[in-house]
């Protein structure tokens, strides 16, 4: 489902739930933000998220541990540490149980990785297989991360590199190198964990968070660019690509979600020069367990940038954030 259609169906959700009536809702339907918020005391929410879906890589435990990193993504884009997780599961009853076995245990030592516990879950029968967790974490109430909030002249950071969607298809179509994929696969199971905790280490000169999934760099840049009434000006030739990502999507190798994206987002895009296709393809192709695009204040990005390259963790420059259209995104 794309964002306008999505938009639609929970609007009559957001009319039933005023934010007036839920004070201790501090992030909900209100704003499309990664994850929900229950404010419980003084010094402790919950952070509340749920994320699931088909097969991306044919590898049924890497599958699993993917789905898994890309649940708990939304608890690290809020500034929360993660606490438990319940599986959710589509399967068919014809498929071998084994390799939902595979899936849960790929899933289940991501989620011990995270620190957090797999506390029980939930299956119904599907025609193909479907996985994911609802996970709960925890966060401060003043030391909560958000889309909104970034400020003009904020410098753009981005944790792993784009073109998962490139290479996932790319595998699906038996066109892919063994190598490229199996970086795209590392990179998709890799935790956001340090990277958020080197953000959540830096706040409050982190003024917004968000994590890059299935509405592309774009979308989600879009809407840290709405919340926060501004405009995030990216630079292309800075934007950090998984190898193979720039010969797969010249080669023609893209998603059906890469065309949605653009149809609903490409309005809110300006570039002053043209941009070739496959870079086009790249900046809308849908992510799974993609980056952490933060924007910082630029007096403190150098010190943060080097707390990530001490810490051993991938982080890169991609743009800065300007006063302009209420969220617009310029390529350069």
């Amino acid at each position: 489902m794309g964002p306008e259609a999505l938009a639609q169906v929970l609007r009559p959700l957001a009319d039933m739930f005023e934010k007036a009536s839920y004070p201790n809702l501090l992030r909900g339907l209100e704003s499309p933000d990664d994850a929900l918020v229950w404010k419980l005391d003084a010094e402790r929410a919950l952070v509340h998220t749920a994320d699931f879906f088909p097969p991306v890589v044919d590898d049924p435990y890497w599958f699993g541990a993917i789905a898994a990193a890309n649940a708990l993504s939304d608890v690290y884009a809020m500034g929360g540490t993660p606490l438990f997780a319940i599986n959710l599961v589509g399967f068919p009853d014809d498929m071998d149980p084994m390799i939902l076995s595979e899936i849960l245990r790929g899933g289940g030592e991501k989620v011990k990785e995270a620190g957090a516990v797999v506390a029980g879950g939930h299956t119904t029968s599907d025609k193909e297989p479907k996985y994911g967790l609802a996970v709960t974490g925890v966060v401060h109430p003043d030391r909560i991360l958000s889309k909104g909030g970034a400020k003009a002249g904020d410098v753009l950071l981005l944790t792993k590199p784009l073109g998962a969607g490139i290479l996932t298809t790319a595998g699906k179509k038996q066109k892919s190198s063994t190598a490229d994929l199996d970086a795209a696969i590392a990179s998709m199971a890799r935790l956001s964990a340090n990277a958020a905790q080197l953000f959540r280490d830096a706040h409050p000169h982190v003024h917004a968070l968000t994590d890059i999934t299935g509405y592309s760099l774009i979308g989600h840049a879009h809407e840290m660019a709405h919340l926060s009434k501004l405009t995030l000006r990216f630079v292309v030739n800075d934007l950090p690509l998984l190898p193979g990502a720039e010969g797969y999507a010249k080669a023609g190798l893209i998603t059906g979600g890469a065309a949605r994206n653009r149809e609903y987002y490409g309005a809110f895009v300006s570039s002053p020069r043209a941009l070739e296709r496959w870079q086009s393809e790249i900046v809308y192709d849908p992510q799974t367990s993609g980056p952490l695009l933060a924007a910082v204040d630029p007096a403190h990005s150098d010190a943060l940038v080097a707390a990530f390259r001490a810490a051993g963790e991938p982080v890169w420059f991609v743009g800065k954030a300007v006063a302009g259209r209420e969220g617009g995104i310029e390529l350069e």
